[in-house]
């Protein structure tokens, strides 16, 4: 459903560190001027309409309806030449 590769990991809970215990991450729909994209979000979870999932070391909230349209999701940070991100 939902993974996370060895690298986002690393830069995810490094991110994490100073926030508050428990902080969740939220994949949501991001409507964007290049089409809709997945984006992330520090956000809690809403008990009926999302689904908690535990991945690299971090945990994630994804409404039920979006997690079944778009998965899999697989989370991965690269670098290129033209920067770095998600």
């Amino acid at each position: 459903m939902l993974t996370v590769t060895n690298k986002a990991s690393e830069v995810i809970l490094d991110l994490l560190k100073d926030k508050k215990a428990g902080a969740s991450i939220r994949v949501f729909l991001n409507a964007g001027c290049s089409g809709p994209s997945l984006g992330m979000a520090l956000d809690d979870a809403n008990a009926e309409a999302d689904q908690v999932i535990s991945a690299g070391g971090a945990t994630f909230v994804i409404e039920k309806d979006l997690l079944n349209q778009v998965k899999p999701i697989n989370i991965d940070f690269i670098t290129t030449s033209q920067g770095a991100g998600f």
